[in-house]
This record gives structure tokens, C-alpha cells and sequence, in this order.
């Protein structure tokens, strides 16, 4: 089976998922305040295990080589992002916010490691951990034209930054993990697409299906998150050899995922529209079951 097929099959499991946080919203089982509590326990606990997960892996040096180019690759492809939403949303913070920074974590990382495996996982993860830097930086720039409330604190007590830290480490160390650990981080990482997509259905729920079909600004975000940053991504990513295909397909997935469930969260924060955020949320995320395949299925056949 194709990799393009395998990830829209994975897509499909996706939305199954997302069904179910749906339906238990509509009917009353959850609420918007019980949907904040399982978003904690996924930023807390989940996506830190499985980051850490990723990085309980044998040290070698072609590992670290690999790992540095990855690193260099996420830097170039985040960067480029944030330029090119600078450049055609930057009178509009929320889709500005929302094109940015993709879904890598909650949506990106289970595609990787459905269609990739867990060695693109360890590859990938600096994507999502310079993500988050970002958008506690660049991200509450952009949210509040203010860079005094750009916090340090809140970047170095994140808890996908500490479980990058602690996975790098656990890499560097020379010792096993005990098993009693690794089953442990292993299974609760294991809870990372559920977890996650269950509480997107639960933001699509909260709003009438016409009314994120409503205005032109959703379209747009939609369109330069899941096919314009994508495509400026894939042409960046075919300057690196052949041998790093994994590298660059993870890093494309990452770079693929639809807007970050993180743009409704700061948008709450700091007083910014709520519903228009959750609108480019739920939008892209039902799109991009059919756009991350499609460009994928571009990038295996450019660089085969």
C-alpha cells in the first residue's frame, strides 16, 4: 500500500475519532470545561510521553547527524511559514497565528508514526518543539502587538519544551530504560490521536456546520496552511539528498497538518475572536484528511 493511501486511511480512523468527541458533545456526556480538563491531560502528559518515547533510542552518531539535519530542516520550513503567513495575513492575527502553526503534535505525530514508523517520530519532534517555542514568542507577538507579554517562564516550564529536553537526554544517556518505564511512556503516548482528535470534534461540535463554511478569511488560512506553506515546504525539503527521505516526508507531514488547536486557546487569552478561531480549526482539519495525502503522494513521486 502506498504511503499516500496509508495516510488517508489513517485520516479516515481520524475522523472516527473525532466523530465521537462530537457526538459526545452534542449530547451533553461532555462539556466545553470537560474538553479544557482532557486538553490539559493531552499538553501535560501525553504529548510530553510521547516525545520522550521517541528519543528511547539506541545512540549512534549517524543518529545525531540525523537528528541535526532534522533540527535544521524544522528550523527552515517553521521559519518560512511564519514569513509567508506574515505576508498575507498580517492584519489578521488569527489566521495569521492559525496559517503559522500547524497541528504537528496532536495531528501530525500519529499520521508520522502510523505511515513512518517510530524512528520519523524521534525525527520530527524538534518540529514540535520549536513549534511551541514559537508560538509562546513570536506567536503572542502576533496575538497582542506587545512583546512584553512574551514570557520566558512560560517557554522553559512548557511541557512539550521539557519533554524534548528530557527525551534529548534520555538519547545522550548510555543506559536502558527500565521496562517498567518504557511501558509505561509507551502507552500513554499511545493515547496521543484519540486523546487529541476526540477533543477536536468536541470544537467542531460547538459550532453550526454552516457557520464554519461562513467567510472568505477562513478559506484563505485553510488554503495557505494545507496546500500554499506545504508546497513552499516540499520545494525547501527537495534540496536535501535522497538518503533523508524519511527526514523530509516527517518534516512535510509536520509541515502538512491543518491550523493548531493552540490558536483558539490563545485567542481566548488574549481577548481575540474565539469562534472565528475554532472556525479555521475545524476547517482545515476536515480539508487536510484529503489534502495531506494528495501532497505527499507529490513528494514520493518528486523524490523518488
Amino acid at each position: 500500500m502506498g504511503l499516500e493511501w496509508i495516510l488517508l486511511r489513517q485520516n479516515m480512523i481520524m475522523v472516527i475519532y473525532m466523530a465521537i468527541g462530537y457526538f459526545l458533545y452534542k449530547k451533553k456526556l461532555i462539556t466545553r470545561n470537560g474538553s479544557g480538563e482532557l486538553g490539559k491531560l493531552l499538553l501535560y502528559i501525553v504529548m510530553p510521553a510521547v516525545i520522550i518515547k521517541a528519543y528511547m533510542v539506541r545512540f549512534s552518531i549517524q543518529t545525531l547527524w540525523c537528528l541535526g539535519i532534522s533540527m535544521g530542516a524544522a528550523a527552515v520550513c517553521l521559519l518560512l511559514s511564519m514569513l509567508v503567513s506574515w505576508l498575507v495575513f498580517k492584519e489578521c492575527p488569527i489566521e495569521h497565528f492559525g496559517s503559522a502553526f500547524s497541528n504537528a503534535g496532536f495531528m501530525g505525530i500519529p499520521l508520522i508514526q502510523t505511515a513512518l514508523g517510530d524512528e520519523a517520530v524521534f525525527y520530527v519532534s524538534s518540529f514540535v518543539a520549536f513549534l511551541n517555542i514559537l508560538q509562546w514568542t513570536y506567536g503572542v507577538y502576533v496575538m497582542t502587538q506587545d512583546r512584553e507579554n512574551i514570557s520566558i517562564k512560560k517557554i522553559v516550564t512548557n511541557p512539550v519544551v521539557i519533554g524534548f529536553v528530557i527525551g534529548v537526554a534520555v538519547f545522550f544517556l548510555p543506559v536502558q530504560q527500565p521496562f517498567i518505564l518504557t511501558t509505561v511512556v509507551g502507552a500513554i503516548s499511545g493515547m496521543n490521536a484519540p486523546l487529541a482528535m476526540i477533543i477536536l470534534g468536541i470544537y467542531l461540535a460547538q459550532l453550526p456546520f454552516k457557520e464554519i463554511l461562513k467567510g472568505k478569511q477562513v478559506y484563505l488560512c485553510a488554503v495557505l496552511r494545507l496546500v500554499g506553506i506545504p508546497l513552499l515546504s516540499m520545494a525547501v525539503l527537495s534540496l536535501l539528498p535522497a538518503k533523508y527521505n524519511m527526514i523530509k516526508l516527517a518534516v512535510l507531514i509536520a509541515a502538512a497538518a491543518p491550523v493548531g488547536s493552540n490558536v483558539a486557546i490563545f485567542a481566548q487569552i488574549n481577548k481575540k475572536d474565539y469562534t472565528q478561531a475554532v472556525k479555521n480549526i475545524c476547517l482545515s482539519t476536515v480539508l487536510c484528511v484529503f489534502t495531506i495525502p494528495v501532497i505527499v503522494g507529490i513528494a514520493n513521486v518528486l523524490w523518488r
